[in-house]
């Protein structure tokens, strides 16, 4: 999946996620979560994930996370790629 455009997704509340997604020459992630400490690594895994179900090979990702759920993260990173791209959407690789 290509980026084209900037896309957001997500909210500040607590238990939520806000993930800020640009076009960028390489991947970049920059992970702010007030439970960093204890979960980064695993919130860091999670991204890498659907990155990689997507095929994103490039894009600056922002995530700033309140204590987000794993469910969260993903469905907030779908739906950020998701608006972030032009490209036709395969919905099987969504689910």
């Amino acid at each position: 999946m290509q980026i084209t455009k900037d896309a957001i997704a997500g909210t500040l509340e607590s238990s939520d996620a806000q993930i800020r997604i640009a076009p960028n020459s390489s991947l970049e992630i920059e992970l702010n979560s007030s439970v960093g400490k204890q979960f980064g690594d695993d919130i860091l895994a999670t991204i890498n994930e659907v990155l990689a179900q997507f095929n994103v090979t490039a894009a600056k990702i922002i995530v700033e996370d309140k204590g987000a759920l794993d469910c969260v993260l993903r469905a907030r990173l779908k739906a950020a790629l998701l608006r972030a791209t032009d490209e036709a959407i395969d919905w099987e690789k969504v689910l």
